[in-house]
């Protein structure tokens, strides 16, 4: 401490100027915070110096005490000092005083006392000296202290305001953990009242993030906590505000006035309610409270908060449904649970995520810190009341009965997982509010089946990528050898004329232009070895296909060096083989065989090439120095056999096929086979379920079948 000792700091807080006051306290609050440096402090009778200036100092002095006086706090010492006096003194400041600096300081402190452990091993003269009952004393004489606190999270100064939400958040803690279960929800409510939550909501909309995260988080945390320690809390109507509340959902619907008409003197003193008083609100049976054993007071409370803000429409809808048949009503209260408990899983109120928010902040990232922020749950309301009326409006668009309950439900829980969960860290809540009401049936629908298929995918995803290799690898092989088979049965080509450059370029009305039918036919056909692809010229068809002897002409498939076509890989499937591409008896679908022209040498035999001749980099390689010229060209009058003879040869090459059609045909032998693959499991294997019983074949008649293909 710049050479000054400790006994020399302890003397002068005690000097009779107020400047040297000023500047022991301003090196003592740098220093403090060190235990060995408190410790030595205290013995130097420190403590009482320091004490006698946060009760009495004024200006910098009184901040600089303050601060110091906290931070002796947070190392846990000095608590002996912490009685009724100056809990009142720090919360009079915090009150009255408009010093940024010592509203800081003053507020720290206050902090610390409310947050000190009951057992903590340190003694202390005062009984109430820690937690909320520390400062209600000082709040009875200063009233408006809750009022002042809330007001300071509107400060401009972020270290106010972040000090100034860590003394509500210990408030609040303090008070849910140990206070009364009537005084909690009072103390809660008051702060509600005076817009905390408002507060609260636009700092987390705001820029300040960086400075606020802690306070911020802590905040979200106990509204997880408060909203579950609502849901916790059971519905008993021997309590008169739960009374009181399901009372006011009943008067609020405006219910029809029985008059009383006794029929004898026994029951004349007696009054006759409705016999569809509760059912008519939408609750399933005429005790309503144990309907709420899911949703707890929290669900009463949503309920309760719909009615009282909508009590108009309220009246109006069940005014409205009941003029409709008793199953085609909505059952509004069993609505409104239904949205607590989607609101209550969409936000993981079970979940505390505290500390794993903190561990976000670590990253520093603007993307995390959007992700963990969640500032939509303070307003669960306005959420609750969105998230109702949009089930209605689905109950009455999808003309929904009351079978159909859960189905509705389920899409709601959608709607909201796409709206409010998709929605940005600062989208506001007339937005939300907006998209909820407006959010088409036919988009929630397509939402609804990609979250099943993923669903799907998640459950069965390894073992169905697994099976899916296998299958598309089978039906690859498959399908190659039908294509191949198709080329060792051979087939008709019409011959062309081919295009002679001297005739100029092609013209639009050349391609418009009919041409001649076909002077000669071509007969093709793969040998037996799959190594020779055989042909000849014939002036006609015959009705007999050639064999290969009468087919001289032949092309060694180990000098193909690639299949070139104009055939599209996307183009229509046409089944029939006797289709045509054009009206004209001649196609302009052309196949091209290329390869490398050996004037001098045939090719030596190969034994591998005999079964599967093969086209690769390495055999292009070693004929690079060789011309490369069409082999053979082919023009298929349909589209079928255009991928019967590209495929096949390009799959005979040992490459992928690439017509449409031929991949339609792997989809369906790969679908096919997955479905058959399915059939083999059994019910008893799935994982956790429990086996139902097989139906047997009493009362079915001879024509029984299973529909397999679904009709």
């Amino acid at each position: 401490m710049d050479g000054i000792e400790v006994s020399t700091l302890v003397e002068r807080l005690g000097s009779d100027e107020d400047a040297v006051r000023k500047m022991a306290v301003f090196k003592l609050q740098s220093s403090i915070g060190d235990p060995s440096f408190a410790d030595v402090f205290i013995a130097e009778g420190g403590l009482t110096k320091l004490r006698y200036l946060t009760l009495n100092a004024t200006g910098n002095t009184l901040a600089y005490s303050l601060t110091s006086f906290s931070r002796l706090l947070e190392v846990d010492k000095g608590w002996e000092f912490v009685n009724q006096e100056l809990v009142k003194r720090v919360v009079e400041l915090v009150v009255t005083h408009p010093l940024v600096n010592i509203l800081r300081g003053a507020m720290s402190i206050l902090v610390a006392v409310v947050s000190h452990p009951h057992t903590s091993t340190t003694r202390t003269t005062q009984p109430n000296a820690f937690g909320f009952r520390a400062l209600r004393p000082a709040i009875a004489e200063y009233p408006q202290f809750l009022e002042m606190l809330v007001s300071r999270l509107s400060s401009a100064d972020h270290a106010l305001c972040t000090n100034a939400l860590q003394l509500i958040n210990s408030l609040m803690r303090d008070a849910i953990t140990n206070g009364a279960d009537h005084e909690w929800p009072k103390f809660i409510k008051r702060l509600q009242d005076l817009g905390v939550i408002r507060a609260v909501y636009g700092l987390m909309q705001g820029t300040a993030l960086q400075d606020l995260a802690h306070p911020l988080l802590e905040f979200q945390a106990l509204t997880k906590v408060l909203l579950r320690k609502w849901r916790d809390v059971p519905v008993e109507l021997d309590k008169p505000e739960h009374r009181r509340a399901l009372k006011g959902i009943h008067l609020a619907s405006n219910p029809e006035k029985i008059p009383e008409q006794p029929e004898n003197e026994e029951d004349g003193g007696k009054k006759k309610h409705n016999p569809e008083k509760w059912r008519r609100l939408g609750f399933e049976s005429e005790s309503p409270a144990w309907e709420f054993e899911d949703a707890g007071f929290l669900g009463m409370m949503d309920l309760a908060d719909f009615v009282r803000k909508h009590e108009d429409s309220f009246q109006k809808l069940l005014l409205e449904q009941s003029t409709q048949p008793l199953e085609e009503r909505c059952p509004i209260a069993r609505a409104s649970l239904a949205v607590t408990a989607i609101l209550y899983e969409h936000f993981e109120i079970d979940k505390s995520d505290l500390e794993d928010s903190k561990g976000y902040l670590a990253l520093d990232s603007r993307a995390s810190i959007d992700r963990i922020f969640r500032p939509m749950i303070l307003q669960w309301s306005k959420l609750h009341t969105a998230g109702l009326q949009a089930f209605l409006r689905l109950w009455k668009s999808t003309g929904a009965e009351t079978a159909d309950f859960s189905k509705v439900a389920e899409l709601v829980r959608i709607l909201l997982e796409a709206v409010v969960g998709g929605a940005s860290r600062t989208k506001e809540i007339q937005e939300i509010e907006e998209e909820l009401a407006s959010f088409e049936y036919q988009r929630l629908r397509e939402l609804q089946m990609e979250i099943l298929e993923l669903t799907y995918e998640d459950t069965w995803g390894h073992h169905l990528r697994q099976v899916r290799d296998e299958l598309n690898h089978e039906a690859l092989q498959f399908i190659k050898e039908q294509r191949i088979r198709c080329l060792l049965q051979g087939a008709w080509f019409p011959n062309t004329a081919p295009f002679k450059p001297e005739t100029g370029p092609v013209t639009k009305g050349d391609l418009n232009r009919v041409a001649p039918p076909p002077s000669t036919y071509r007969f093709v056909r793969l040998s037996h070895n799959r190594r020779w692809l055989h042909y000849a010229d014939f002036p006609s068809k015959a009705s007999n296909e050639p064999s290969l002897e009468e087919l001289p002409e032949k092309i060694d498939l180990t000098t193909v060096s690639s299949v070139v076509s104009n055939v599209s890989a996307s183009s229509s499937s046409i089944t029939s083989s006797t289709s045509t591409l054009h009206p004209s008896p001649l196609s302009s679908t052309r196949i091209t065989i290329h390869g490398y022209f050996l004037p001098h040498a045939s090719p030596p035999p190969s034994a591998a090439a005999a079964h599967a001749p093969s086209h690769s980099k390495s055999s292009s390689h070693s004929h690079a120095h060789r011309k490369e010229i069409p082999l053979l060209t082919l023009h298929p009058p349909s589209h079928t056999l255009a991928s019967e003879w590209l495929d096949g040869l390009l799959m005979l090459l040992n490459q992928q096929p690439i017509t449409a059609e031929t991949n339609k045909l792997l989809r369906i032998v790969a679908g096919y086979g997955l479905k058959i693959r399915l059939l083999n499991v059994r019910f008893e294997e799935l994982g956790g379920a429990e086996a139902r019983e097989v139906p047997g074949r009493e009362g079915v008649d001879e024509e029984y079948y299973y529909d397999v293909f679904g009709g």
